[in-house]
C-alpha cells in the first residue's frame, strides 16, 4: 500500500503578516504525499501574491467571498482529495518538519479514524517564544463531561469521518469546532488516538480570545453547544472547560 495522502487546508483573509511562515512549515515537511489547499476569503492585501511566490506544496487556491472561517473550512474539506485531512490556520505553523510523517505512521499503526496531539501557543512577534502549552492526554470519552477536549488545530481525520458525520455548523461563528468535536467524541464507533507530540504551533490572539466581547460570545456558544449535544450540567462543564485552560500556562517539555 502506498503512502496515505494528507490534505492540509489553510484558510486565509488578509494574512500577509503570517502566511509565508505557514506555507513554509508545510513545504518543509519530510513527508512526501501532501496536498496543501488555500481557501482565501477575497483578501484585499497581498496575501495571494505571497501565497504564489513562497516556495510551497500548494495544489489548489480558491479565492472568493465566504460566510466566515467555518464556511471556508467546509469548502476546503470538500475540495480536498487526501485520505487524511488536517487544518492549519494562516497564523499557525506545523510543530516540526517531521510531524506529518509521525501522524501518517500513527494512522497506519493504529488504524485510527482520528488522531490528535499537543499544541503550543507562541508569541505573535516570535514563533519560537512559547507562552502556553496545551498538553493533551490519551482519549477517554468520559472526560468530555469534565470540560476536556483535544486541541482542534491538532486533529487529523480520515476523509470518511467528514463525509459520514458532516462538517462545521455555520450557526456558530466562534465555537463550531467545539460542536464538531463533541459530535465526534460521543460517537462510539470511531477510533480516536493520541499522538504525544506537538502537532501545531499557534500564535496568540485568535478570534475566540481577541476581545472580551469574543470571549463572552464564545462562552455563550459553548453553553448552547453543550446543551445541544445532550450533556448533563452544561454550566458545570463550561466552567470546568475554562478552568482546564489554566494548566496550559505551566510550560511543559
Amino acid at each position: 500500500m502506498g503512502k496515505l495522502r494528507v490534505s492540509i487546508i489553510t484558510v486565509t483573509y488578509n494574512s500577509n503578516a503570517t502566511i509565508a511562515d505557514t506555507i513554509r512549515s508545510v513545504a518543509s515537511q519530510t513527508y512526501s504525499n501532501i496536498e496543501h489547499i488555500i481557501i482565501d476569503g477575497s483578501s484585499t492585501d497581498n496575501t495571494l501574491e505571497i501565497v504564489r511566490n513562497t516556495p510551497n506544496r500548494i495544489t489548489k487556491i480558491i479565492s472568493e467571498p465566504d460566510k466566515g472561517i467555518y464556511d471556508a473550512l467546509n469548502k476546503g474539506i470538500l475540495n480536498s482529495s487526501g485520505n487524511i485531512i488536517g487544518l492549519l490556520h494562516s497564523d499557525d505553523v506545523m510543530g516540526s518538519d517531521t510531524i506529518i510523517e509521525e501522524i501518517s505512521e500513527k494512522f497506519i499503526q493504529t488504524s485510527a479514524d482520528i488522531i490528535y496531539g499537543d499544541l503550543i501557543y507562541v508569541s505573535n512577534k516570535n514563533k519560537d517564544t512559547i507562552l502556553r502549552y496545551w498538553k493533551s492526554n490519551p482519549f477517554d470519552r468520559s472526560l468530555i463531561n469534565k470540560g476536556w477536549m483535544p486541541a482542534h488545530p491538532t486533529m487529523f481525520l480520515r476523509r470518511e469521518v467528514y463525509m459520514k458525520y458532516g462538517q462545521f455548523d455555520l450557526q456558530y461563528t466562534i465555537s463550531s469546532d467545539y460542536d464538531f468535536i463533541l459530535r465526534l467524541m460521543q460517537t462510539r464507533d470511531l477510533k480516536i488516538e493520541y499522538l504525544p507530540s506537538v502537532i501545531t504551533k499557534m500564535r496568540m490572539g485568535g478570534v475566540s480570545n481577541r476581545s472580551l466581547r469574543n470571549v463572552f460570545q464564545k462562552s455563550l456558544e459553548d453553553y448552547r453547544i453543550i446543551k445541544k449535544n445532550g450533556l448533563q450540567n452544561p454550566l458545570v462543564i463550561l466552567i470546568r472547560k475554562n478552568i482546564n485552560k489554566l494548566s496550559q500556562f505551566v510550560l511543559k517539555k
